[in-house]
């Protein structure tokens, strides 16, 4: 673990949150929100660059590697615990996407797309519920999406590690229920990130994806990250007191078509 600040800078109260995938995208934007708490921030990325970057912003810290080797995730909690004493939060944001559909998606691919969204995220889940068991309390977000709920063609395995990402969500969120511990997650629409322009045959211009918005999304926009973020803070904080084992689409209206 790399550390970019000095933990007594924060008060007693900060809450430990660890965001997966927190180099880029909606787990940076995650970051950038509870740090605007005061929460004590420790970013999970396999990219030290841009993982490095953010901690800056967050005066947080950095843990390199990647979330679908299960020892990884085991050694990431335990240096956590051992700086800090506790883990409060758990944002399970990285994720990956390849577009192709189920006759071309070779089993690289899908490997690749499984380990890393639904393998990661549920190692993480794992091994952070142990130390919230013994503090009563403590809260996960899990990054699902609309293609967790409904098909889309091109994007099969996406789609597939989606929907078990709804899954463990749910199944976690019933098996901690009286344990203090809550878990949740978000489903977002298309949101305007690397992720959304990358593994396409051409690069997509801002005209395309303006011209994707028109086309699909009811409120005629994408979304921006940190529109995702501060709904990944509300299911973190004591707002959502009442929920565990949701499914919030934050999509512009698109399930509700």
């Amino acid at each position: 673990m790399s550390e970019h600040s000095e933990t007594s800078e924060k008060p007693a109260t900060a809450r430990v949150v660890v965001i997966t995938g927190g180099g880029s995208g909606m787990g940076a934007a995650a970051a950038r929100k509870f740090h605007d708490l005061g929460e004590v921030i420790v970013i999970v990325d396999r990219d030290a660059d841009r993982a490095s970057a953010v901690a800056d912003q967050v005066s947080g810290t950095v843990i390199v590697g990647d979330v679908s080797d299960s020892a990884f995730c085991d050694e990431t909690v335990t240096a956590v615990l051992e700086q800090y004493g506790r883990l409060d939060v758990l944002v399970n944001a990285a994720g990956v996407i390849y577009r192709a559909g189920g006759l071309d998606t070779d089993d690289e691919n899908w490997r690749r797309v499984m380990s890393v969204n639904v393998d990661g995220l549920f190692f993480m889940s794992r091994a952070a519920i142990q130390p919230m068991l013994e503090a009563g309390s403590g809260a996960i977000v899990n990054f699902g999406s609309i293609w967790g709920g409904i098909g889309a063609s091109g994007v099969l395995a996406y789609c597939a590690s989606k929907g078990a990402v709804h899954q463990i969500t749910r199944a976690m969120a019933l098996e901690h229920a009286t344990d203090g511990i809550r878990i949740n997650a978000v489903a977002p629409g298309e949101v305007n990130t690397p992720m959304l322009a990358s593994g396409r045959a051409t690069p997509p211009s801002q005209a395309d994806l303006q011209a994707l918005a028109d086309a699909t999304i009811p409120m005629k926009r994408l979304a921006e990250p940190d529109e995702i973020a501060d709904v990944v803070v509300f299911l973190a904080s004591g707002a959502a007191s009442y929920m565990t084992g949701a499914i919030v689409p934050v999509d512009a209206g698109y399930t509700a078509q």
